[in-house]
């Protein structure tokens, strides 16, 4: 017999009569009328096969069945009763939930070591699995529940994948520290002068400032086409190429390199990054507590991108 033919009150009322020993106090105890607890007992008798209580006197004695049961059904519900009552609890404190976080290279730099420093201060036994997602894939696995959130740039997506905006990015332009033609600044047309560093996981096509360039009239040359903003600021530094990167990520990446950080010459779209997660997760406790752990990384200070002056980096 399969369990769906059950229905889970029977092993209510099979609890309540082994403990109180009485179908009269059984009834009393579960708010039923005696005639109604009979009829329960009744029909889980009759799917079990067995008479699972003896009649003797006003009392009634289990069977061997029943006693065999009982352990296993009252640990069941009380499992039961528990997970209804608390599953729409989340204690970051004490939960060892594990969270699949969707983020590009760019972002893990950016978002994991705050992220991980707050957790260990806050939810120190909550774990992170971060994993690169194809954009095409995004909603599908949002969907299926193998991703929780993912952070990414403004992408289309279907009504049941819900967003909000994480923070601002301004593209700047990365160069070494003595690079010969900008010791006056960049420009424009210094800009379009130099040889250039396109990052990309793309094997072709052009990048967002290649876009606006072309909608100027004007082109730049690309000397280096490559896959991580790691890599081209190692060559930037050891050349005069020059390459044109996130705001953010390019002070991290270039944080110990002998490399300098101008503004980029041209206008562009600012880089929002947004939260995405699934209408299913709305109201989830555990997904809204990581959305909003994530919200507070960027403090509206940080969210807007600004013009600098060139600087140092080292």
């Amino acid at each position: 017999m399969h369990i769906s033919r059950i229905d889970l009150n029977l092993f209510v009322v099979l609890d309540t009569i082994y403990a109180e020993g009485n179908i009269t106090r059984a009834a009393k105890a579960l708010s039923l009328t005696q005639p109604a607890v009979s009829h329960a007992l009744a029909r889980l008798r009759e799917l079990l096969g067995d008479p699972l209580f003896i009649r003797q006197g006003s009392s009634m004695l289990p069977t061997p069945m029943t006693r065999s049961l009982i352990g296993p059904v009252r640990q069941a519900l009380q499992t039961l009763e528990v997970s209804v009552k608390h599953g729409n609890q989340f204690d970051p404190a004490s939960s060892r939930r594990s969270f699949n976080l969707g983020l590009t290279g760019v972002l893990e730099a950016r978002l994991l070591p705050p992220l991980m420093q707050l957790l260990q201060a806050q939810a120190p036994m909550v774990a992170i699995n971060s994993v690169r997602v194809e954009r095409r894939q995004l909603a599908s696995e949002l969907a299926a529940g193998t991703l929780d959130i993912a952070v990414d740039v403004l992408l289309q997506r279907p009504a049941e994948i819900h967003s909000t905006p994480l923070s601002r990015d301004a593209l700047v332009v990365i160069a070494r520290q003595d690079h010969p033609a900008l010791q006056n600044g960049l420009d424009l047309e210094t800009y379009l002068a130099q040889s250039h560093i396109l990052v990309s996981s793309r094997r072709t096509g052009p990048g967002i400032e290649d876009v606006e360039l072309a909608r100027m009239g004007r082109q730049r040359q690309i000397g280096l086409r490559c896959q991580h903003y790691h890599a081209a600021c190692h060559v930037v530094s050891a050349s005069d190429l020059l390459t044109t990167m996130p705001e953010h990520y390019a002070q991290i990446a270039n944080l110990n390199l002998p490399n300098r950080i101008y503004p980029l010459p041209l206008p562009t779209p600012t880089l929002d990054v947004y939260l995405y997660w699934h209408e299913n997760a709305e109201l989830d406790p555990a997904n809204r507590w990581l959305r909003a752990v994530l919200g507070q990384l960027f403090p509206e200070q940080n969210r807007l991108a600004t013009a600098r002056s060139p600087r140092k980096t080292k």
